[in-house]
C-alpha cells in the first residue's frame, strides 16, 4: 500500500515539514522494538540450528511522548517449508502526528503515515541457520532499503553458538516542497556474536557490532543556533560506530515457581566522540496457569557529540542542536504480560501478549526556549500481540 500523508493545512505545512525526521527517528525505533516485542526472558535466545517456529502475529502500536503520537498495526506470517526453508513477510504502518518542542516553539504541527514491508527466508543446514532478509519503507520525504544476510553455527554438541552477519542498506533523502533538495545515505552494519550455554539454566551472550555511515546523514529540516541565530545544521558525511553488548540469563526454580533473571549491558562508541552505556535487568514469573508475567528497567547514559552545541559560541566546519547528540539520559520501565489460550485454541498455541513500558529522557544542554530550562520529557509505549500457529 502507498503512503499517505496528511497536514494540518496547507499553511502550515511547510514548518511543519522541517521537523518530520523526529516522527522518522520514533517510527524507525518502534520498528526495531516490534521486531523483538520484549522476547520472554524465560525463552533462551533461539538456537543456531532450529528454524523458527510457523506463525502468525498481529501486533498494534502505540508511543505518546515529548508532543509525538505515533500509532499503527504490523502483521507477520511464518511458513515452513519441507523442515528446511522458512519463509516469512512482515507488514507495518506507522501513523505519526508530530507537536515536539521543535514544532511547537519553530514550526507547526504536522501528520504522516509511513508504511515499511520485509521478507526473510531461512535455510537450515545441519548445524547451521543462514537467514537472508529484505527491508523497505516508504515516507513522503524519505525511502530506505536494506538487504542481510545471516550465519548461525552450533559447535561443541550444541552448547555454543557463533553467529555473523551484514547488512546493507541505501537511503534516499528528499525535502518536502523543495523538489530539488536530493541526496542520499549509504549504510554498512557488521556484527558477531557468541553465545553460551554454561548450565542447563544459565546462558550468556556477547556481541559485537560496526556500522559505518556514508552520505546525507544530518536532516535537511533542521536548524542549529550559532550566536543565537538559527542556521542549517552541518554534519560529517561519514560515520564509523562501534558497540559491544554482553547478556546473561539464568533460570531457576520450576513448574509454577520458574523465574528467569536477566543482566544485559551494552557500550557504544563512535568517531563523532559519541559514548553511551545502557543497563538493563529483568525478571520473568509464571504467576498462574497460562499467564507469563514479565518486568524490566532499563538505563541509558550518553554523551554529546563534538560537534554539538546548544548555541555556537563560534563558527565551525560543523555544528548540529540535534538533541539525540546532545547529552542526556533516560530511564525505562517495562510490564509485559502473556496469556497462553486453552481448549480448543491450545492446538494452535495462541498467545495474547501486552506490553506497557514508561520512559523519561533528560537532556543536560539542550535548552527548552520556552523555559529556559534544561528539557525533559516522559513517554508511554503500549504493544498488543495476537500471535498463532497454523
Amino acid at each position: 500500500m502507498a503512503a499517505t500523508e496528511a497536514t494540518t493545512s496547507a499553511a502550515a505545512a511547510p514548518g511543519a515539514a522541517r521537523w518530520r525526521d523526529t516522527g522518522r527517528r520514533l517510527a524507525r525505533a518502534l520498528q526495531r522494538l516490534l521486531h523483538g516485542v520484549l522476547p520472554g526472558l524465560v525463552a533462551t535466545q533461539a538456537s543456531g540450528a532450529t528454524l523458527p517456529e510457523e506463525r502468525s502475529e498481529a501486533v498494534y502500536h502505540y508511543y505518546d511522548g515529548g508532543g509525538v503520537r505515533a500509532q499503527g498495526p504490523a502483521f507477520l506470517v511464518r511458513k515452513s517449508l519441507a523442515d528446511r526453508v522458512s519463509l516469512s513477510a512482515g507488514y507495518y504502518v506507522d501513523a505519526v502526528s508530530n507537536a515536539s518542542i521543535d514544532v511547537v516553539t519553530t514550526a507547526s504541527p504536522f501528520k504522516e503515515t509511513r508504511s515499511a514491508y520485509d521478507l526473510g527466508a531461512d535455510w537450515l543446514v545441519r548445524d547451521t541457520l543462514v537467514s537472508a532478509a529484505l527491508y523497505a519503507s516508504r515516507e513522503p520525504d524519505y525511502d530506505a532499503n536494506s538487504v542481510s544476510l545471516d550465519v548461525a553455527h552450533e559447535v561443541f554438541g550444541a552448547m555454543t553458538t557463533v553467529s555473523l552477519g551484514v547488512t546493507r542498506s541505501s537511503d534516499e533523502v528528499r525535502k518536502a516542497y523543495d523538489p530539488a533538495f536530493l541526496d542520499v545515505a549509504k549504510h554498512w552494519q557488521y556484527r558477531f556474536g557468541l553465545t553460551q550455554i554454561l548450565t542447563p539454566r544459565w546462558i550468556t551472550s556477547a556481541n559485537f557490532e560496526a556500522i559505518s555511515d556514508a552520505g546525507y546523514l544530518g536532516s535537511p529540516y533542521r536548524a542549529a543556533r550559532v550566536f543565537g541565530a538559527a542556521v542549517p545544521e552541518r554534519v560529517p558525511r561519514t560515520r564509523s560506530s562501534r558497540a559491544v553488548k554482553f547478556r546473561s540469563i539464568y533460570d531457576y526454580g520450576d513448574g509454577p515457581a520458574r523465574t528467569a533473571l536477566k543482566v544485559e549491558y551494552r557500550y557504544f562508541w563512535d568517531n563523532w566522540d559519541i559514548t553511551a552505556h545502557t543497563t538493563e535487568i529483568g525478571a520473568a514469573r509464571y504467576v498462574a496457569a497460562g499467564w507469563l508475567a514479565e518486568a524490566s528497567w532499563r538505563y541509558h547514559s550518553q554523551g554529546r557529540a563534538l560537534f554539538y552545541s546548544d548555541n555556537a559560541q563560534s563558527e565551525t566546519l560543523y555544528v548540529t542542536r540535534n538533541r539525540q547528540l546532545g547529552t542526556f539520559k533516560s530511564h525505562a520501565f517495562a510490564a509485559k504480560a502473556t496469556y497462553t489460550f486453552g481448549g480448543s485454541w491450545a492446538r494452535f498455541d495462541t498467545k495474547f501478549t501486552g506490553v506497557i513500558e514508561r520512559k523519561a529522557f533528560k537532556f543536560s544542554d539542550f535548552t527548552d526556549v520556552r523555559t529556559g530550562g534544561a528539557y525533559s520529557h516522559n513517554a508511554t509505549v503500549l504493544q498488543l500481540l495476537l500471535s498463532a500457529k497454523f
